[in-house]
């Protein structure tokens, strides 16, 4: 408590330092140099928790920016490419020294920026850190493998190659985590990257660069190009050079990103989404249910992808359930996410606060009960942010957009069930697959569960939330196209596979194989 305490007052030092000196000067960095963007348009990074703030200004991008970086990255690809990967894995290496150094300060700037409270940005620092760290150990790991030959004296292996060059757009939600668990594969792995952030965390994207940079990463290597979608969005994704997209984001926009990539046989991934349940059933630890819910509901404000936002509830224990969990979302404190004692920060914007709200009118138009929340909080300074209620619904049903679209704020729906086939159905009824819990002590049940739910990842008796580096990220059906992300499939999906035929007598021999 000592340690986030003095956090803190730095934070609030650090705010005072900056209304003196002004909002930061934020640049491209294309080639190895910081420099303006050339649209002439100006994007503003505000605090969601008090919108009188700046944190920082810059002059976005356009194509002729983008096509610059991508230039830049193809010049500075062959002298990366054939470095030794366990040197580029050093390089990583020390980018995570710089970051473990910098951890405190930089949680502080993603809280400033993007509204998740204090705890919750250090703890996706350290996520990222960890990321990174063993990405970096996979430059002394990048390998094939070898196989017997049917041949006699010959060498049969494979070998990992890097792509070339490389896409690598973000949102705003996780503006460290995602972009770090993206990037340094594809660094380790040999490609040069052009890494687009969501244009909301432009400050946060800077500061993943400048670590890069000190770290020793040649110029080039990593180029970040910062503006809208719209202008330089596709130059990123269609350019023929661009060898591989990796992109989070929203459905609409993923799919459009898939179907470009396809069309002109590049690589893409693509993670969208989710629509994740939360199964706690009757023979549950109601209290570790509780808790579990409660932080995958209303942790980083719902906006996250592993949110859980549809609660099933076996009807047995639901009323009971539902009087718990109403009394501790009761104690959830909204509010700026520096004050040591907030529970939940504010939306991300404006916009999204609006969605929030958009989503509780029509749940409430089509029938769902509003047990608790559900209003936007404008009281005292409150009313200089984006902020709204952690709010719950029961009674929702399969029907109701409130059950099947993803609202992406702290909106929970209560569905009430009967029987374990009940369960899993209501679990599948949406697009989305991405993540999934039960709660139970009964072992088979929770194995039937993990046979049968559409998710690409399963929790048994912890939060839909979370994900680990040497295990893969990502889901099914409408949450996910392409390769998984983190572990060695992130790795992957950033290379190609190259077979090699070595016959190591060097002399002409008659085959009968194909």
């Amino acid at each position: 408590m000592a340690t986030l305490t003095k956090t803190v007052q730095k934070a609030k030092t650090a705010a005072k330092t900056q209304a003196k000196t002004g909002p930061l000067e934020l640049k491209q960095y294309i080639g190895g140099r910081w420099l303006d963007g050339s649209s002439g348009k100006e994007f503003v990074s505000t605090n969601p928790a008090d919108i009188r703030q700046t944190i920082g200004r810059l002059t976005g991008a356009d194509k002729s920016d983008a096509l610059k970086a991508i230039q830049a990255a193809e010049k500075a690809l062959p002298a990366w490419r054939a470095t030794p990967a366990p040197v580029r894995g050093r390089i990583l290496a020390r980018a995570v020294e710089i970051a473990r150094r910098r951890r405190d300060e930089l949680a502080v700037l993603m809280t400033r920026e993007e509204g998740k409270i204090l705890p919750e940005a250090k703890g996706e620092m350290d996520k990222g850190i960890t990321l990174m760290d063993w990405f970096a150990g996979e430059g002394l790991r990048l390998g094939g493998l070898t196989a017997p030959s049917e041949l006699p004296q010959n060498l049969l292996y494979t070998v990992r190659a890097p792509l070339g060059v490389v896409s690598i757009i973000t949102p705003w939600n996780f503006p460290w985590a995602i972009p770090v668990w993206k990037i340094s594969p594809a660094l380790v792995a040999g490609n040069a990257v052009i890494f687009k952030p969501a244009s909301l965390v432009p400050a946060m994207a800077v500061e993943i660069a400048r670590i890069f940079e000190e770290a020793g990463l040649p110029q080039g290597v990593l180029n970040l190009v910062m503006g809208s979608g719209s202008a330089i969005g596709d130059v990123l994704v269609e350019d023929p050079r661009i060898r591989a997209v990796s992109f989070t984001g929203s459905n609409e926009i993923g799919k459009r990103v898939h179907t470009l990539c396809g069309a002109r046989g590049a690589k893409a991934t693509c993670e969208m989404g989710g629509k994740n349940p939360c199964v706690v059933w009757e023979d549950a630890d109601l209290d570790l249910a509780l808790g579990g819910v409660l932080k995958g509901a209303f942790g980083s404000t719902g906006q996250r992808c592993t949110a859980t936002s549809r609660l099933i509830l076996h009807e047995k224990i639901a009323e009971p359930f539902i009087r718990t969990l109403i009394a501790e979302i009761k104690k959830i404190k909204v509010g700026d996410g520096l004050d040591s004692s907030v529970g939940m920060g504010p939306a991300v914007d404006g916009s999204q606060l609006q969605t929030d709200l958009d989503y509780i009118g029509v749940a409430k138009k089509e029938g769902a009960k509003l047990l608790w929340g559900g209003r936007r909080l404008e009281d005292g300074e409150l009313k200089h942010g984006y902020f709204i209620e952690p709010t719950l619904f029961d009674v929702v049903k399969p029907s109701m957009r409130i059950f099947k679209e993803e609202v992406f704020g702290p909106v929970l729906g209560v569905t009430r069930v009967r029987s374990f086939d009940e369960a899993v159905s209501a679990s599948n009824a949406v697009e989305f697959g991405l993540t999934s819990a039960v709660y139970t002590r009964d072992l088979s049940l929770a194995l039937r569960f993990v046979d049968w739910v559409e998710a690409g990842m399963v929790h048994v008796n912890s939060p839909t939330v979370g994900g680990e580096a040497q295990v893969p990220f990502g889901g099914v059906k409408g949450s996910g196209v392409g390769e998984r992300e983190m572990a060695k499939e992130g790795l992957h999906f950033f290379t190609e596979l190259k077979t090699v035929f070595l016959d190591y007598t060097g002399r002409r021999r008659q085959s009968n194989l194909y």
